[in-house]
């Protein structure tokens, strides 16, 4: 018996299809076992990847590790198993930079199995009083001052981890999505200044909030009609219930700069069984079963084709069709070595400055110091 472990984290999307593929699998596949295990979310994009790589085959984890990976040769790449055909394939799939999200050093570390940014979302009930979404960021102001005259809200999920992804989104929008580094200060203030603009019209219980916590109260009260920016999750569109979520595009010009998310899957270089794990992993990751049951399960797909497809839209009341555009312009975030450390530094002031707790002058400073620090580091790392 041949058996494989594969880590996910605690959310339906993303274990949802994974639970769901296993016995079917296994009964086209005599003699394999598979389990998956789950971990937070924080885990998922902040916590230490090399620790769980060697407990288990499988790992679902987010884009910017994939510069340690690399370095690190922390993973099987998939560019040694799969065909240039097969890996065009894949290529010419991919929902916006997803694909190259998880390439390095001319070697594919992982599969984009899952596809996502930050997209704008809405209670259609709540919103139709006021029209259509946004488009410009003078659009979005204007609607969140009139939601507020009527009591409501608008929500920004600002904890420290998606505060920052905000102010990356912000700052690729003020630089034609060439943001690499914080070396124009000025950027950084002029985001904040965006950013403080929306927090004085957003929930007060915002800060507090993830996109799960914001949608999750959107859906059981009625006091927050729309949301700029925040990751999308397929789940609330799909719920059968009256109080059910819209997603669109930012309110950004040309749906730019939203920053990607997303998962891949990857298998552990510890691995002993890296064949069959391999082999899962593209199953998982094709369009076949992208456009099925892994929509069914409660998936986010990562492929194109899914993205695209007339009945994954009509199961999802229109979520990867309306929110498409902003996909495919999103923003890829550096993924050099030790950039994990450089976020998990630089949240918390984040937050801290768009709530006028920290001058976006100091803010400034501080991402250019940490960031000047990481990069120092890995030139420090790559001569020794």
């Amino acid at each position: 018996m041949t058996k494989l472990r594969g880590l996910a984290w605690d959310h339906r999307r993303c274990w949802g299809p994974l639970d769901a593929s296993v016995v079917p699998y296994c009964q086209d596949h005599p003699g394999l076992q598979i389990e998956w295990d789950r971990r937070s979310l924080y885990e998922f994009g902040e916590g230490s990847l090399a620790d769980v790589l060697s407990c288990y085959d499988l790992v679902i984890f987010d884009h910017p590790f994939i510069g340690d990976i690399a370095e690190g040769d922390l993973m099987v790449p998939f560019s040694d198993h799969l065909s240039t055909e097969a890996l065009n394939a894949f290529a010419g799939d991919s929902v916006g930079k997803s694909w190259i999200s998880y390439a390095r050093n001319e070697r594919q570390w992982a599969l984009p199995i899952d596809a996502a940014c930050q997209v704008a979302s809405y209670r259609p009930d709540l919103l139709e009083r006021y029209g259509a979404p946004p488009t410009t960021h003078t659009e979005l102001i204007a609607l969140a001052s009139k939601i507020r005259q009527d009591g409501k809200w608008i929500g920004l999920p600002s904890v420290p981890t998606d505060a920052l992804c905000m102010l990356l989104t912000f700052c690729a929008q003020k630089t034609g999505n060439d943001l690499y580094g914080f070396v124009d200060r000025r950027v950084v203030e002029s985001a904040v200044a965006d950013l403080q603009q929306l927090t004085a019209l957003a929930h007060p219980l915002s800060r507090q909030w993830n996109p799960i916590r914001c949608y999750d109260h959107m859906v059981a009260n009625d006091d927050v009609v729309y949301v700029p920016y925040a990751f999308g999750y397929v789940n609330y569109a799909s719920k059968a219930d009256a109080r059910h979520l819209r997603f669109t595009d930012i309110p950004a010009e040309n749906c730019a700069g939203a920053l990607l998310g997303g998962a891949g899957i990857g298998v552990s270089a510890h691995s002993k069984n890296p064949g069959e794990a391999v082999a899962y992993a593209i199953h998982l990751s094709s369009p076949r079963y992208q456009c099925s049951a892994y929509v069914d399960a409660g998936g986010q797909p990562g492929s194109l084709s899914a993205w695209q497809d007339a009945g994954v839209n009509g199961r999802t009341r229109n979520f990867f069709k309306d929110s498409l555009k902003t996909m495919s312009a999103s923003y890829l975030r550096p993924t050099d070595p030790g950039f994990i450390g450089f976020f998990r530094q630089a949240a918390a002031d984040v937050t801290k400055a768009i709530y006028g707790e920290m001058m976006p002058r100091d803010l400034s400073s501080l991402l250019d110091r940490l960031y000047t620090q990481a990069h120092e580091t890995r030139l420090r790392r790559k001569a020794v």
